[in-house]
């Protein structure tokens, strides 16, 4: 496992992550972490660990710039601004697509949390490159209108206990015109920290992302 840190020029940021690469990758997925988390968060190190076992390249960056951070720390408002979010994820692709590493490859985006609705507006924006879209614990229903323009399948992980955002991803699941699954991981609250229930999640996506690698491309070199 090779691995290298990304930096990733936005419009109006330079955003760093961390790109893990197999020797022989199959495929690749961008991680957008959730409110209030990092690149560093572990449940999205431990889900790309999985990934990485399966032959898929990871990228893991901050949609945030530190100073961004110390500011939505106070106002949380950075957040929950899923446009501009979205445009970042979508910075992270055409970067992947600039690596020699990567730029043949299907591309899948992983979103928690809020991340979710910011992997589904950048699908959205770049039908052509983005294979597939997993969401652990996500708020889809925060992407509004991207929802019905999404080609991607999608893949909404969501704990049973988690009432709320079952709900929501119900909701959410009924806007999507692309194919899509609702995977509810039994005895699971939000941040999956039950024992066992991240691993499901984990191997939910893996599965997911696999079959992305398999499809035959509508983008990139392959």
């Amino acid at each position: 496992m090779r691995s290298e840190t990304a930096r990733i020029a936005a419009d109006d940021a330079m955003l760093v992550g961390d790109l893990a690469l197999p020797e022989q990758p199959i495929g690749v997925v961008a991680f957008a972490h959730g409110s209030g988390s990092s690149r560093h968060s572990p449940r999205n190190r431990a889900v790309a660990r999985v990934l990485q076992d399966a032959d898929l390249a990871t990228l893991l960056f901050d949609l945030l710039t530190e100073a961004e951070e110390r500011v939505d720390a106070i106002t949380a408002e950075l957040r929950f601004d899923i446009p501009l979010l979205g445009r970042r994820l979508g910075a992270a692709v055409n970067w992947l697509d600039g690596h020699p590493a990567t730029s043949g490859l299907p591309v899948g985006l992983f979103g928690a949390s809020t991340g979710a609705a910011a992997a589904l507006t950048a699908a959205a924006e770049r039908p052509e490159r983005v294979a597939a879209v997993v969401s652990r614990g996500g708020r889809p229903d925060l992407a509004g209108g991207a929802l019905n323009r999404v080609r991607a399948p999608v893949l909404l992980i969501v704990g049973g206990d988690d009432h709320e955002v079952l709900r929501l991803n119900q909701q959410a699941a009924a806007m999507l015109a692309a194919p899509q699954e609702i995977h509810v991981v039994p005895g699971a609250s939000h941040l999956f920290e039950e024992p066992g229930t991240l691993e499901q999640a984990a191997e939910a996506a893996r599965d997911w992302f696999v079959r992305m690698a398999e499809r035959p491309a509508r983008g990139g070199k392959r």
